[in-house]
């Protein structure tokens, strides 16, 4: 039988990044070349593809990430989701007109499906099969190791924004706009141990609960609806007294916190006397102030903003962030040659690479581990 090694340190590799995140609205799919440049890391995007989930594929997703969730439910996602992450892995192939030989390895995040800071994490999507299908060495399951050195699993991307985005003269924070926010604080010619890095609050994901239960929709499209709505003060200074945002850094949160259930009980509690636009409008507004309010107590002296995610297609959003940030300049990472779309596909592929060379991803001064460690699980092909 033939030996299979990982590639050696110092390879430049084609990494598939995977990943499907806390909005559960599709898989994100790169193919990227990724490349050592000294201390920082070279990255250029071959080919991207999206495959959105069907309403009863979301549904089915949503449904895991409740605490109700049948044990059988989860087994049986666990190996349909990898079909799917497989499927789109071959279809980036295809989109960049090469075949599984032209590509090194895989790297799939997968779909978190609960997480439980400080203790434990779950992201389903069996390596196994994706290794399986493609033929292709596959690392999954990223955040077990960052959490068993006494991390909190994420945010695992900051380790990435660091070697992408680190300025000798200018302090960034790098703000992803997923279903939860986080942010990535790169001081000016910052060395690893200096980056902060924590998840803001939710991003999305209270938006899209909204608009999935009054307006069945998926989110609000251009953030017209929230456009159309007022902003609630009541409501927003209630929502504003979440320990969580108070609370230092590094910290995590996710679906569990601020899912489908906690759009529920806002609207069963407020919905009779506040109009359904100015939910998303207060929901909207929410995510600004948590952003706002984070920068101000946790990161000082932020030169520019990079956003990336779902989010900066609201324009809405953005526009209330841009406000409420001022005077400082706010851009997206296209400007730096990384599509906002596939930022974490791409910050997966990156992880990627690292673990199959040997190296540690993540950021103890992020994720508040023990020590910096070699994350996922290798699966041969």
């Amino acid at each position: 039988m033939a030996t299979f090694t990982w590639p050696a340190a110092g390879d430049s590799l084609r990494v598939i990044g995977l990943i499907s995140g806390t909005s559960a609205d599709g898989i994100d799919a790169v193919l990227a070349e990724v490349s050592r440049r000294g201390d920082g890391i070279g990255v250029r995007t071959l080919a991207t593809f999206s495959r959105a989930y069907t309403a009863a594929e979301r549904d089915r997703v949503l449904m895991l990430c409740r605490p109700d969730a049948p044990l059988d439910a989860v087994c049986a996602a666990n190996f349909d989701l990898a079909e799917w992450f497989a499927g789109a892995a071959l279809s980036v192939l295809r989109a960049a007109g090469a075949n599984p030989d032209d590509c090194d390895l895989i790297a799939s995040h997968g779909q978190t499906i609960w997480h439980i800071p400080g203790h434990s994490t779950l992201q389903i999507g069996a390596g196994a099969v994706i290794a399986e299908r493609t033929g292709l060495p596959v690392v999954s399951n990223f955040r077990a190791r960052d959490m068993a050195a006494g991390g909190g699993g994420a945010p695992l991307v900051s380790y990435v924004d660091y070697l992408l985005f680190r300025d000798g003269r200018l302090g960034r924070a790098a703000q992803n706009l997923g279903g939860i926010g986080n942010v990535t604080w790169i001081p000016a010619g910052a060395a690893p141990d200096d980056v902060i890095s924590f998840d803001t609050g939710p991003a999305n994901m209270l938006i899209d609960g909204m608009a999935q239960l009054m307006f069945a929709q998926p989110f609000d499209n251009d953030g017209a609806i929230a456009a159309g709505g007022q902003v609630d003060e009541q409501l927003l200074t209630q929502l504003l007294a979440d320990p969580y945002y108070a609370q230092g850094p590094p910290k995590t949160t996710g679906r569990e916190k601020y899912g489908v259930a906690f759009a529920e009980d806002i609207i069963r509690r407020w919905g009779p006397r506040v109009a359904p636009a100015d939910l998303v409008a207060t929901a909207t507004m929410l995510t600004v102030r948590t952003v706002a309010r984070a920068y101000r107590s946790f990161l000082p002296g932020i030169d520019e903003i990079i956003l990336s995610g779902g989010g900066v297609h609201n324009a809405t959003l953005v526009a209330a962030l841009g406000e409420a940030l001022a005077p400082v300049p706010v851009s997206t990472t296209a400007a730096f040659g990384v599509d906002p779309d596939f930022k974490e596909a791409i910050a997966f592929a990156v992880l990627g690479a690292e673990t199959a060379w040997g190296a540690p991803g993540n950021l103890p001064s992020a994720t508040g581990a023990h020590r910096r460690v070699i994350l996922g699980d290798l699966t041969p092909p």
